[in-house]
């Protein structure tokens, strides 16, 4: 009988686990019976690997043992899924065997698909899998060539990247060389798009960075062509840069998608914009659905932008999905054996046309009343609840649009108050010791405490707003969250009774009489 271990990783959601593939290999008392059988919690496509092992060994002139194998995943308790572990279940049964040798296997994490020709193919979450390796313990990584450069990211792991199970059976027998994958200078990257580009709607510039500076969610409601997407797909442009810590965790969020591109070795630096067409389906946005549960565009959005273009063109139930989200920061997606979680820390910006004909005149709308009406109410009350800036975008004059000259700042200098803004609010949160980086972060009760409470001369109009029942009492926090930002932006040692007017304002849509 012949035992042998390898490692591996497998992701749970956002989660990376460390596994031990275990392999026993002994020769069956009864004739014809020789299988292999695996333990563990693996799922269809981890028992479907011994298929692709045996072939992948046959194509590369390696013998599978025609004998008994078994197989376990440890920790026994714990998922194993994705085909991250057919190269380590493959070697394990090898050296298990007695057919190869181990000792360039030692501290070794063994992390790729196998092709039915041999060739070792990409997996998704190669990032956050060979991070958690490194804190196990492991020193050398062994990927695919399209996963190398995302590998190499990783500090203190020697990684090499073989084209195929031939080559590295014959590296681990001394027979060829491999060089390990040196970590190659980013290319630049491409520019964000410019918040000078966008000419006109001074109400809605500032909204914007008001959103940026506090990490409120924000719904504009215009005519086609008022600027509604360019406004949104700017907002990452002022957004601060992503730290060290949060550069990896949305990469590897990406990774787990497959979208981190193997061309460059570089993590994403900039807070991410994801733009999901209102046909999406509700697994796709949030994440979950059959087989494999992988991030949605929310989670993808962890740190930055998601935009609903079109938002009363939206499944109602679809964007409800986004309301338990929105208040935890994470998706829970729950399983009969597991439980999921990803990260979704997003500004929600929503768009919206006036009217289901979208005029660019209100008189030349073709809409009945009945319509007008019950447009925009298709995003749902507790949706909308969430929404903390609610901007109404007029039609851009054609004197702008045929002007030579811009006077709208660039998003370099709206990005400098921005950041101002931010590190005096997480200054100021710090305090608490709750360690909220923004203004939105900071729970209702902890704005109404003692501590933080404002005098009721400066509150007063959010006060009547409330019990005048105008808004809810998540509205009366959000309207303090708002001032909070405003004061900061404005460089106020707290909030006025002019902040909370131009908040309640925001919050309601229009101007208080």
């Amino acid at each position: 009988m012949g035992y042998a271990r390898t490692n591996t990783v497998c992701m749970i959601g956002a989660t990376a686990v460390a596994v031990t593939v275990e392999a026993s290999v002994f020769k069956s008392s009864a004739k014809g019976t020789d299988t292999v059988r695996m333990s563990g919690l693996p799922d269809s496509v981890v028992n479907q690997a011994q298929t692709r092992v045996r072939s992948a060994m046959a194509n590369s002139a390696l013998r599978f043992p025609d004998k008994s194998v078994s197989v376990n995943f440890g920790p026994a308790s714990m998922p194993t899924t994705g085909s991250a572990a057919d190269l380590a279940l493959a070697l394990t049964i090898m050296c298990a065997d007695d057919t190869l040798p181990t000792e360039k296997l030692h501290e070794t994490v063994l992390l790729s698909e196998l092709g039915l020709d041999g060739t070792l193919r990409a997996v998704p979450g190669t990032l956050p899998a060979l991070m958690e390796a490194r804190k196990s313990g492991m020193r050398t990584a062994i990927v695919s060539p399209e996963n190398a450069a995302e590998a190499s990211l990783v500090d203190g792991l020697a990684v090499y990247a073989p084209h195929d199970l031939a080559t590295l059976v014959a590296w681990l027998f001394g027979q060829t060389t491999l060089d390990p994958v040196m970590r190659t200078a980013p290319d630049a990257a491409p520019p964000l798009p410019d918040l000078a580009d966008v000419r006109g709607q001074p109400a809605a510039r500032r909204a914007l960075e008001i959103a940026a500076a506090g990490g409120h969610h924000m719904l504009m409601v215009g005519p086609p062509g008022a600027g509604k997407t360019m406004l949104a797909e700017r907002l990452p442009s002022i957004l601060p840069p992503l730290t060290d810590a949060e550069a990896v965790e949305v990469t590897s969020l990406h990774s787990l998608r497959g979208r981190f591109s193997g061309g460059a070795a570089t993590l994403m630096r900039h807070a991410p914009f994801e733009a999901p067409h209102h046909s999406i389906t509700m697994q796709a946005l949030v994440g979950g659905g059959s087989g494999h549960v992988g991030p949605g565009s929310l989670a993808l959005a962890h740190r930055g932008v998601l935009f609903v273009d079109e938002a009363p063109e939206w499944k109602r139930s679809v964007l409800d999905s986004l309301r338990q989200p929105l208040e935890s920061g994470e998706v829970r997606i729950r399983r009969a054996n597991t439980s999921i979680s990803y990260p979704a820390k997003v500004i929600l910006v929503l768009a919206a046309n006036p009217c289901p004909c979208a005029p660019n005149k209100p008189c030349d709308c073709t809409c009945t009343p009945q319509m007008k009406r019950s447009y925009l109410p298709r995003i749902s009350r507790p949706l909308m609840d969430r929404i903390d800036l609610r901007v109404n975008l007029p039609a851009v004059p054609p004197s702008a649009i045929l002007s030579e000259l811009s006077e709208a700042e660039p998003s370099e200098q709206v990005a400098k108050r921005v950041a101002k803004a931010r590190e005096a609010a997480t200054a100021r949160w710090a305090e608490s010791g709750a360690g909220w980086q923004c203004n939105s972060e900071v729970p209702g009760p902890a704005l109404r405490s003692e501590r933080w409470r404002l005098p009721p001369p400066v509150r007063k109009s959010v006060d009547d707003l409330l019990m005048k029942e105008r808004i809810t009492a998540r509205g009366y926090d959000r309207i303090l969250k708002l001032a909070w930002t405003i004061a900061d932006l404005r460089e106020h040692d707290g909030p006025t009774a002019d902040d909370i007017t131009i908040a309640s304002e925001l919050r309601i849509g229009y101007t208080l009489s």
